[in-house]
């Protein structure tokens, strides 16, 4: 970890940060365009996706949020609160695994990161203990007061836009929640989890397909 930690530091000094390409964006097929950040090898998206529509331009199934979607087990997406206007535009859209599954999800050229890749970014950032803290956004405008370990070093801006499970939504504000296309198996598949509470740390776990999640996309 130390060593991986110095590369960090090289980088810097050097002046070219680990943010140093991110000047290019991807737009999906809805039209919104998101920045794009460097870290290592891999190029991600800086922003948590919108889209409402696959890349060959069918409509994702909508699902608004009470008990009715807790039970869906089909490929959807809602809005936190099912509230678009406050969290469309700052925290993306949240969609279950089935969506994630299609491979249909990101624009083309890119897909949805798998638990691996996730691990090498982690790995890449120091481990999972620091990790969570070179991801986060700075500041306390989305994240909570006093938010110390957050640096946003790699650029990934993560923001806390909460999860949707059971038919109900929590944690907007206070933690985020990213899908991986790795499957566990019938019922669970990866993600990876930011939170407060958490400090600089990452949390990975295998949980029930259908909870409704962030989504990144890393280029192929």
């Amino acid at each position: 970890m130390r060593q991986k930690r110095l590369n960090l530091i090289a980088l810097l000094m050097l002046g070219l940060g680990l943010t140093g390409l991110q000047a290019q964006t991807v737009q999906d097929i809805d039209g919104n365009v998101y920045k794009t950040v460097t870290i290592d090898a891999q190029v991600w998206m800086a922003g948590n996706l919108k889209t409402t529509r696959y890349n060959d331009g069918t409509a994702i199934p909508f699902v608004t949020n009470d008990t009715t979607w807790s039970e869906v087990v089909t490929p959807a997406y809602c809005w936190y609160d099912n509230d678009t206007l406050t969290n469309k535009n700052t925290y993306g859209a949240l969609y279950n695994w089935y969506t994630v599954s299609t491979a249909k999800l990101c624009p083309t050229g890119w897909h949805i990161p798998s638990d691996t890749e996730w691990t090498v970014l982690i790995e890449f950032l120091g481990g999972t203990l620091v990790a969570g803290g070179l991801l986060m956004e700075t500041g306390t405008t989305h994240w909570p007061s006093p938010n110390i370990f957050a640096t946003n070093e790699s650029g990934f801006t993560a923001l806390p836009g909460g999860s949707c499970i059971g038919g109900y939504c929590f944690g907007i504000g206070d933690n985020g929640s990213w899908w991986s296309s790795t499957e566990l198996d019938f019922s669970e598949a990866y993600f990876n989890e930011l939170s407060h509470y958490l400090g600089s740390q990452v949390s990975g776990s295998a949980v029930n397909k259908g909870n409704f999640y962030s989504v990144r996309c890393i280029r192929e």
